[in-house]
This record gives C-alpha cells, sequence and structure tokens, in this order.
C-alpha cells in the first residue's frame, strides 16, 4: 500500500512544483513589464509602482501556496526532519507575505476610498 501512495505521490509532487514555479515565473514577467513600460513612459506614480508589486506579490503568494501544498504531500511519504524544516519555513514565509499584503490591500481601499470622498465633495 506505501509503495502505492509514494508512486502515486511522488509525480503528483513534481506537477505541483511545476505550476508552482510557472505561477511565479508569470507574476515576474508581469512585474517585469510593468515595472519597465514605467520606466519607458517615465512614469513616477507611486498608485500605479505600488499596484505592480502588490500583483506581483499575489503571485508570489500563490507560487508559495502551491509550493506548500507540494511540501505538505511530499512530507507525508518521506517524514524526515529535512522536510518537515521546508515545510515549515515555506508556510512561515508565505504567512508574512500574506499578512503583509493584505495589510497593504486595506490600506490602499483606505486611501481609495478617502480620495473618492474628497472628490464627492
Amino acid at each position: 500500500m506505501k509503495e502505492w501512495l509514494i508512486a502515486i505521490t511522488e509525480p503528483v509532487v513534481v506537477m505541483i512544483d511545476i505550476i508552482a514555479l510557472l505561477v511565479v515565473l508569470v507574476g515576474t514577467l508581469q512585474a517585469l513589464v510593468g515595472v519597465v513600460r514605467m520606466i519607458w513612459r517615465h512614469d513616477h506614480d507611486n498608485h500605479a509602482r505600488r499596484q505592480i508589486w502588490m500583483d506581483f506579490s499575489r503571485w508570489l503568494v500563490a507560487g508559495l501556496t502551491f509550493q506548500l501544498a507540494a511540501d505538505i504531500l511530499e512530507s507525508s511519504i518521506t517524514p524526515d526532519w529535512d522536510g518537515i524544516g521546508r515545510l515549515a519555513a515555506v508556510a512561515v514565509i508565505r504567512t508574512f507575505l500574506n499578512y503583509f499584503l493584505e495589510r497593504d490591500v486595506e490600506e490602499m481601499r483606505k486611501r481609495e476610498q478617502e480620495a473618492r470622498e474628497r472628490a464627492a465633495g
């Protein structure tokens, strides 16, 4: 039974790792294009710059979430301390990124709401 579980889990872990890699790659390319556009246009708008980095951080959180899923599966078939440590590190990094991302999103919402209220009168 354990051999069957290992035989199924190993390729699934590789596929999820590939998905994580692709998610981070797409996010990185999107951020790079956004930054190059800002530089090309000589646009120094803080809101646009912040939006680029927030979008990038969302991609990173998504990639880390996939990586976490792969590590959870991997640790279920190879429960050694190295795997558990890697799982813990990814979980901590993802948690911190998510916390700061949510804080920035809330801050942007407040600023946009205040700007709308000032514009309305």
